[in-house]
């Protein structure tokens, strides 16, 4: 009665490829890229939360546009910073600069954040929109972020548990 066959555990989940081959992890390892990218990350997160809350505010009330344009460029900057390092490190690693299989949606989907905070650049040297519609194409920009940020997260937190599901199997 206790006994339990393969069939009384119904359907098993589909084997999801590990995020890197054992090459790669090592290159992963070695490469100062790594560090960089760890250290990039939680620094966009933060000057992304500033910039967001001077963003908002300045909607809300009218005050502080220079700071929340000030705070818009240099999250930008940020941005472009951890994404050229960012395909350095896709180099090292996967032997390419973007669009390696590993990371393939997220690196499209980094373009259409890098396309949005570029367009607000150009919005913000040009004049192309006025200082409202700068802070809302700002927010788009914002919001791809984030879902890209959880992309990334997602990507790697699942890579972390199958590496432990590995090590204990």
């Amino acid at each position: 009665m206790g006994h339990k066959t393969n069939l009384d555990r119904g359907p098993t989940a589909p084997r999801v490829p590990p995020l890197y081959t054992p090459e790669e992890r090592i290159r992963r390892d070695r490469s100062p890229w790594t560090i960089v990218q760890g250290v990039l990350a939680p620094l966009q997160f933060l000057v992304f939360l500033v910039s967001l809350v001077l963003v908002v505010r300045y909607l809300m009330t009218g005050q502080g546009h220079d700071a929340a344009t000030i705070s818009i460029v240099v999250k930008t900057v940020v941005l472009y910073t951890i994404m050229i390092t960012g395909a350095i490190w896709e180099k090292d690693v996967f032997g390419v600069y973007l669009f390696a299989p590993a990371f393939y949606w997220e690196d499209v989907f980094s373009m259409l954040v890098l396309a949005l905070h570029t367009a607000y650049l150009v919005a913000l040297t040009t004049g192309w929109l006025d200082d409202r519609q700068q802070m809302w194409l700002a927010l788009a920009a914002y919001a791809t972020y984030v879902i890209n940020a959880g992309q990334f997260i997602l990507k790697l937190r699942a890579a972390r548990l199958s590496a432990q599901s590995e090590a204990y199997a």
